[in-house]
């Protein structure tokens, strides 16, 4: 005995690709129905002829000439579905099989609405047209589903765009605010004694902002100097001008091993005073780098340019 069968998603979705919109009216070909019946499509006719009764105009139809011309490439486009916030149109494109041509002319098809597709099955009576009529009528039913459920995707997707737009918004109401009560990188600053942690955020603020160099001219620096200036971003070069230490050489040596190099140069002579120099920028210091914050101290931007001060340490 043959085994009946299977009805699977794919044969739903190939008698879904054959239902056509025409007239407003989701129908089906008469060639498509004989195909999926075994007949062919003039044995269909015939028999519908026959019962002609039972095929009103809202159960069958032929097509047009001009309608006829259409189905080569046709494009089903299901009715609008209005939301809430948008209106979402569903399009699908279905690409027609060759008409089939009757008595060597292309005559137009018989088309056949969901009523008269339920009545072919009478008029064939056949075990295969029962059972085929089955699987159309789950396909004719599946299509509003189908819509149904793209229409609720879009809308998710739809919902999901607005919520993040709102959120970016009040992400940046936030930012925009953090930054009007944020501390301003002051071209000047004064540090009260003790206040050793907002010299050192201050310097290292300055050093972050560096795009291509930093030089520092300092009679007095140790490791934390070197801890400072290793804040720098990636291609800076940094420079420490300065009197000769062994011990920090040996930092210094062992920072290099490591980390991207600082540069050393030996001041000719005592400076009394500390600059450092950002880009094209000039900072005085009123102290030493390690020692900002330890006492009463300032940081001040000055109008004088990098290569005068350099100019003077030759």
């Amino acid at each position: 005995m043959a085994k009946k069968k299977k009805n699977t998603g794919e044969e739903n979705m190939d008698i879904r690709s054959m239902i056509r919109d025409i007239r407003g009216q989701q129908v089906m070909l008469d060639s498509d129905l004989a195909m999926l019946y075994g007949v062919k499509t003039s044995a269909l006719n015939q028999a519908v002829k026959r019962n002609i009764g039972r095929f009103p105009d809202d159960f069958m139809f032929q097509l047009t000439k001009s309608e006829l011309g259409l189905l080569k490439s046709q494009i089903v486009i299901s009715k609008s579905v209005e939301s809430q916030q948008d209106k979402v149109l569903i399009s699908q494109i279905v690409t027609s099989k060759p008409i089939e041509r009757r008595g060597g002319t292309q005559k137009p098809p018989y088309a056949f609405t969901r009523n008269g597709i339920g009545m072919l099955s009478s008029v064939l009576r056949s075990e295969t047209a029962v059972g085929v009529n089955i699987l159309i009528m789950r396909a004719f039913t599946s299509i509003p589903q189908i819509v149904n459920q793209n229409v609720q995707m879009v809308q998710r997707i739809f919902n999901i765009e607005q919520h993040q737009m709102e959120t970016d918004e009040k992400i940046e109401l936030i930012l925009n605010k953090i930054e009007e009560i944020a501390p301003k990188q002051l071209p000047e600053q004064i540090f009260a004694t003790g206040c050793v942690w907002d010299a050192w955020e201050y310097v290292s603020n300055l050093v972050r902002s560096a795009e291509k160099r930093i030089i520092l001219i300092d009679n007095f620096v140790d490791d934390r100097v070197l801890s400072m200036l290793s804040k720098r971003a990636d291609g800076v070069s940094a420079t420490i001008h300065t009197r000769y230490n062994e011990s920090f050489q040996t930092d210094l040596k062992k920072h290099n091993e490591q980390y991207p190099v600082i540069s050393f140069v030996q001041l000719p002579h005592k400076n009394h005073d500390r600059f450092l120099i950002i880009d094209e920028k000039v900072y005085f210091l009123g102290a030493s780098l390690k020692d900002m914050g330890a006492g009463l101290c300032a940081v001040m931007e000055m109008k004088a340019k990098p290569k005068d001060i350099l100019s003077l340490l030759k």
